[in-house]
């Protein structure tokens, strides 16, 4: 079967989904639009059907002139059915984000060539800030998004789209992405009860996306303990977020491969003031007694004796912060 256009736009969302940490299966033939996917992560799951177009640019002397639009094409009609989350998505390729629209505000059948659409503004702040609502009059909320929130898109999407009716509660919204604040109760209370979680996670996923941006920007998106890339490094919490005086700071990250993020929490790696690399001996002996030393061998051999450090000195890992992380996990030098 001819591979169709479309099936690119389900590549992009699927590497989206992907690059969130979670996970895609495919419940239908994807050779046929709408596409029905499961997307999933340890016990949270959503079955999505999503229609999705290229944006491309709909100004012109009757139209706004900074206006992207979806034409929509093969489709009389959007479908949602029982147990399925049905996304309205535009993807502008030429910077890379996503547009979500209200499946609730365009039920029913389609006029003649019909086409839903947002203006540049808002896309260009999605760019920039990961994400920006956009009000379209008539309580109608469109979602810009980078691919970086699209589960969070999936999460939130219909307390996202009902924020038009309420001024106070949009504009807080706005507030949230345009200034990434950590939210506080006096602005929670504020907000409507049923849109206070949405705020909570808006906020909450803007915060960890610009740590990691800048951690793995500072590190060139190399694990500092292997050099590792392939896409599969994060960026990690020297001092950890539970703990006082932590902060999202650069200098409080260090990227690390997805083995030695968790071996690094598990107490099994670490690194001292000079950036030298210290493995836990008394742990992976323990292993060794036990026989669950398998690739042991493996594990050493990857790692550097000193971490790659930034070159930027405001980057580079704080002392006291690593100091603090480690008596932290019980390591004494």
């Amino acid at each position: 079967m001819a591979r169709h256009r479309k099936y690119d736009l389900l590549e992009i969302i699927s590497q989206s989904i992907n690059d969130c940490g979670w996970n895609v299966l495919y419940v239908a033939d994807t050779s046929s639009h709408p596409f029905l996917i499961k997307i999933y992560k340890e016990q949270e799951s959503y079955l999505l059907r999503v229609y999705i177009w290229n944006l491309t640019h709909g100004g012109g002397i009757a139209r706004p002139q900074d206006e992207y639009r979806i034409q929509i094409t093969g489709v009389s009609e959007f479908e949602q059915r029982e147990n399925e989350t049905t996304l309205i998505l535009g993807w502008w390729k030429d910077v890379g984000v996503f547009a979500g629209f209200d499946f609730h505000k365009h039920r029913g059948k389609l006029g003649f060539s019909p086409s839903i659409q947002i203006r540049e503004e808002y896309l260009r702040k999605a760019l920039i800030n990961g994400f920006a609502p956009c009000d379209k009059g008539n309580h109608e909320i469109a979602i810009a998004f980078r691919p970086d929130f699209f589960v969070t898109y999936i999460q939130n999407i219909a307390q996202l789209h009902s924020f038009g009716d309420s001024n106070n509660d949009f504009q807080i919204l706005t507030d949230v992405t345009e200034n990434q604040f950590e939210v506080n109760n006096t602005t929670l209370e504020s907000v409507s009860t049923s849109r206070q979680t949405t705020i909570i996670q808006v906020s909450k996923k803007l915060r960890d996306n610009s740590f990691k941006a800048r951690v793995l920007n500072a590190y060139g998106n190399k694990c500092a303990f292997s050099g590792m890339q392939l896409k599969l490094v994060d960026a990690a919490h020297i001092l950890p977020v539970s703990y006082e005086g932590s902060t999202d700071d650069t200098f409080n990250g260090i990227a690390l491969s997805a083995l030695f993020h968790r071996a690094y929490d598990k107490g099994l790696v670490t690194f001292n003031q000079n950036y030298q690399i210290v493995l836990n001996e008394y742990e992976l002996n323990k292993f060794g007694e036990i026989g669950f030393d398998g690739g042991l061998a493996e594990f050493r051999s990857l790692i550097r004796p000193i971490i790659f450090v930034p070159p930027a000195i405001n980057d580079r890992p704080n002392i006291e912060f690593v100091e603090r992380a480690n008596r932290l996990r019980g390591w004494k030098f």
